[in-house]
């Protein structure tokens, strides 16, 4: 009832009795706050549509109820409109389930061993195509004549990520099931099939799919989930011989804490990179174009000059390096910090507050595929439906850059918060990962995405917003 007592969570996500080190739970079911199965289906008009509005505001409160937090990541993460119909989400469900087994029997007609409730982690072939010294997995080979180069690279992948399905989340009781194991292995090595510019990335893939087959118990439902969510992280797992995608996002994460906290970014650079002069600084002037008109809608004081270090993602002076310690948290959002119930949590909190009603449109768009992420619909006019918090942020902006994620935010609240400490105890690369890391399982999701709001807001305030409005006026060492 209204203002009962908070239920703990931990019980929808049981842990193996041995595993005693696992990170304590914060999150806990608040009646009135947490998103229940009744104000879930309240939510919905008789025909099927959804106020989305309500919905996010009460996410955005107090997370949703495990019991039904799978169909509600469904919507925000685009996989289906709000303002559809029960009748149309039935099709569009139905019609996905034929597409993925599709997609899933194409596989299986090279490998059989996919769908048959196995996984491997042994090798099936070599980088030149031929069988390998395993017997066994000789055996599991169709005869097919000659292999492309499409199914040697998917091939050279199956057993990495039947390695890593082995490691992920071994502490809940679920994948105690050999069945769940297999069908983790079955949904990513689809996806390394469909997606042939990323694949597979064993930087932490399985940890963002493995919440999707715990909270969907539809294989086919699972898949479109985290086919969904790749579509906003795939950017990072996409790696070239110089650079790992990744390395946008922390350089990015540079930027606003050299905004937010110059000290802590000065720190950060001397302590890391040899040669902190190397980055480029743009300068921007009050009288910039549309500055003073944008400067009264976000409140921003205008003084003489503005002043900001960019440091492009396409440098070769890249100074992202500098924030490697970054990596994981942004490649699986929070994962490794939180216990698994305060990371899911956590991440239907982002979710909200960056929901986007057009993501569906445009994933559904004649022509659309798996490389179509967000961000791909900039310059298009935004529509007027609800949306996240965070979002309604940066139209303000109304620029047609894609906007920064909310997980660059996170982690900078994140160093902000350990600030006087990092300052005062890291003189390497090694005491920052030690300070960060001595933080897991005492991060408080909620808390975390207030304060990302409050960093987004402040850089807005100095810096982004003159970057979108103003041309580069003078370049400088």
């Amino acid at each position: 009832m209204w203002g009962g007592p908070a239920e703990p969570a931990d019980s929808y996500y049981a842990v193996r009795p041995e595993c005693t080190d696992v990170p304590r739970t914060r999150f806990k079911i608040k009646p009135g706050k947490t998103l229940s199965a009744r104000k879930w289906q309240a939510a919905f008009s008789l025909d099927g549509h959804l106020d989305i509005g309500k919905t996010l505001h009460r996410i955005q409160r107090g997370g949703i109820h495990p019991s039904i937090r799978g169909e509600v990541w469904e919507f925000l993460l685009a996989c289906y409109d709000p303002e559809s119909t029960f009748d149309e989400r039935d099709q569009i469900r139905q019609h996905r389930r034929v597409q993925y087994a599709r997609w899933k029997n194409e596989c299986r007609e090279i490998f059989p061993v996919i769908g048959s409730g196995r996984y491997i982690t042994a090798p099936v072939i070599t980088e030149d195509g031929m069988n390998g010294n395993n017997t066994e997995m000789m055996k599991e080979l169709t005869p097919r004549g000659p292999l492309d180069k499409k199914a040697i690279q998917w091939l050279l992948t199956l057993h990495q990520i039947g390695l890593d399905v082995m490691r992920t989340d071994r502490t809940l009781v679920f994948y105690e099931k050999q069945e769940n194991l297999s069908k983790l292995w079955d949904i990513l090595s689809v996806y390394a099939w469909i997606d042939t510019d990323v694949g597979y990335g064993q930087a932490g893939m399985s940890d963002l799919c493995s919440p999707m087959i715990i909270l969907l118990e539809d294989e086919a439902d699972a898949f479109w989930c985290f086919e969904r969510l790749m579509r906003r992280l795939r950017g990072n797992f996409r790696c070239t011989g110089n650079s790992v995608g990744v390395e946008k996002q922390l350089s990015y994460l540079a930027a606003v804490t050299q905004v937010i906290d110059p000290k802590l970014h000065h720190h950060f650079v001397s302590m890391l990179d040899p040669y902190p002069e190397r980055g480029l600084r743009i300068w921007f002037s009050k009288d910039s174009p549309n500055i003073w008109k944008s400067r009264k809608r976000l409140n921003i004081p205008v003084s003489d000059t503005y002043s900001c270090s960019i440091l492009s993602p396409e440098s070769k002076t890249l100074g992202g390096g500098d924030y490697l310690f970054a990596f994981r948290m942004l490649m699986v959002l929070f994962r490794r910090e939180f216990s698994f119930c305060d990371s899911l949590y956590l991440w239907e909190m982002m979710w909200a507050l960056e929901y986007d009603p057009d993501l569906f449109s445009l994933y559904e768009e004649p022509g659309s595929n798996i490389t179509k992420a967000v961000g791909s619909n900039k310059g298009k006019p935004k529509s007027r439906r609800p949306c996240g918090k965070y979002e309604r942020e940066n139209m303000k902006i109304k620029s047609s850059d894609a906007s920064l994620p909310i997980s660059v935010f996170l982690v900078a609240s994140v160093l902000k918060d350990k600030s006087s400490k990092l300052l005062h105890e890291a003189r390497g690369l090694d005491d920052v990962v030690k300070i960060l890391n001595d933080m897991t399982g005492n991060l408080d999701a909620k808390k975390a995405c207030i304060g990302a709001m409050k960093l987004h807001k402040k850089y807005l305030k100095k810096v982004l917003l003159l970057v979108f409005d103003s041309p580069i006026n003078s370049l400088g060492g």
